[in-house]
């Protein structure tokens, strides 16, 4: 167990985040008074991180008791509230996370970013500073490493006429089929495995209703579909007439899809010729054939109930049917694999050569089997992971992709990130908007989430839809009151 003292208790979560960067305890306790302190023992580690403050300069002192002690120094910042608050916390975190490398010896290849989105980080730096000043920033202030910092830096440039062609009223839509064919060892997703005794009947038409909804609200005031996304779980796992339906359906009541409609086909054994067939006639322009390894052994112990040999028959039937981008998923650091697994991955994939490839580092999640069962899976180091991902940027280059997305999980493998990479005039815009929250979302299905940006108010909300679905079936016209609410003009 980890202890925690600071005065500014505001903060304790982002200090706890910092301490989840160098270590997997995850049992962190708050030490509500500095007196307690010396009269706790039964601590593996107790960091102190106080904020002193004047009318010029804030003095945030991190120390580990009997360890290791770190000052950081900052020109008080004059604004409102939210940006006070802001900049205190950067000077919490920079001071936590320099006494902990100093205490594990041990860099971090995101420095102390804790967040999920390092490039809407840098987007928001450039706006009042130079691009050399960021780069300082980024570089010297939060200790992002230089190579991370090209990798933002080069996404950012690639991002920026996607992001400058948003408009304050333009949304896209998400539907989600929260179920799978099997359930992956590393999965957290609120989803289901379909099986004869699944009533998605029930789901799919409260999936409609929630759809013919949301298209009400969406013409009501006024917004205009920029892109269409289904993803899961897996929705082609639902039978040919089902995925016709829905989508047919979605793209009857929203009268079309914007400029990019986009499903995830993911599991190669839910994909037959007539489901692509159905998807191409409904003009999908982007499809997911995920791999996640192209290793048998790999695909046996993580719960994949397919070969790989049956990846590439549905990469290539696909091609056949006119599909001109396909995104590929793969994972760095699953179970049992090494540099080698990785390597063989890669080729194939150089082989096919689709139009996106997704690179993810295996984030091991609380609610997943793999948490759970831990120590039976032997995990790659995370310098191993770090190579792994090197070779996957170089596999992208080679294909002829640039970097153009990227996020961050929570117990990420060396905490490094997954990044998308497209070639040219195929990136995802749904990734985009999504990612770097640059767009209204209309969110249908359970678990999923509809967000609003409040452009001149720089905050976003957020309405979720209930994770469990028989919950989700019953509170559908609930959730639509409440996104009317949030849509409204």
């Amino acid at each position: 167990m980890i202890g925690i003292f600071t005065n500014e208790t505001s903060f304790f979560n982002d200090i706890a985040e910092e301490i989840r960067l160098f270590t997997d305890i995850t049992d962190i306790e708050f030490i509500e008074s500095e007196k307690d302190i010396e009269a706790v023992s039964d601590y593996d580690m107790l960091l102190c991180v106080v904020l002193d403050e004047n009318d010029n300069e804030w003095n945030v002192n991190a120390h580990i008791v009997d360890g290791e002690s770190y000052s950081f120094k900052y020109s008080r910042v004059i604004g409102d509230e939210l940006v006070i608050k802001r900049y205190k916390k950067r000077c919490m975190k920079i001071a936590a996370y320099r006494v902990l490398r100093k205490h594990f010896d041990m860099n971090i290849p995101w420095g102390s970013l804790t967040g999920i989105r390092p490039t809407r980080l840098v987007r928001e730096l450039l706006i009042n500073n130079s691009a050399e000043e960021t780069k300082r920033i980024m570089r010297e202030d939060f200790d992002v490493t230089e190579e991370k910092w090209h990798l933002a830096e080069e996404i950012v440039n690639v991002q920026k006429d996607i992001i400058a062609s948003t408009n304050n009223n333009d949304i896209d839509i998400y539907i989600g089929v929260p179920f799978c064919k099997t359930r992956c060892l590393y999965c957290s997703f609120a989803s289901e495995v379909r099986s004869k005794k699944t009533d998605m009947g029930a789901y799919l038409k409260a999936l409609k209703e929630d759809i013919r909804l949301g298209s009400e609200l969406v013409k009501k005031y006024g917004y205009n579909v920029r892109s269409m996304y289904m993803g899961g779980g897996t929705p082609t796992v639902l039978t040919h007439s089902e995925l016709e339906d829905i989508l047919s359906y979605a793209l009857s009541v929203y009268e079309g899809f914007g400029k990019e409609l986009t499903v995830e086909a993911g599991r190669p054994d839910t994909i037959d010729k007539k489901k692509l067939e159905i998807l191409k006639k409904l003009g999908v322009n982007r499809i997911s054939i995920n791999p996640q390894s192209m290793n048998m052994k790999t695909l046996e112990l993580i719960g994949r109930s397919h070969t790989p040999e049956e990846i590439k028959d549905a990469y290539y039937m696909a091609k056949n049917i006119g599909f001109d981008s396909i995104n590929m998923d793969i994972i760095a650091g699953l179970p049992g694999e090494n540099i080698d697994d990785m390597e063989n991955t890669l080729n194939e994939i150089i082989e096919m050569s689709p139009e996106n490839l997704t690179i993810h580092t295996l984030a091991i999640k609380r609610s997943s089997r793999l948490k759970e069962r831990l120590n039976e899976y032997p995990l790659p180091s995370g310098k191993d992971v770090d190579i792994m991902l090197e070779k996957g940027r170089q596999t992208a280059k080679k294909l002829g992709m640039k970097p153009y997305y990227m996020y961050r999980q929570k117990y990420m493998r060396g905490n490094f990130e997954n990044v998308g990479y497209a070639k040219e005039g195929k990136v995802c815009i749904y990734n985009i908007d999504m990612m770097e929250e640059t767009t209204n979302i209309m969110a249908h299905g359970a678990g999923a989430m509809s967000k609003r940006l409040f452009d001149g108010e720089k905050r976003i909300e957020r309405i979720p839809n209930p994770k469990d679905i028989s919950t989700y079936i019953e509170k559908v016209q609930i959730v639509s009151e409440e996104k009317n609410k949030l849509f409204m003009v």
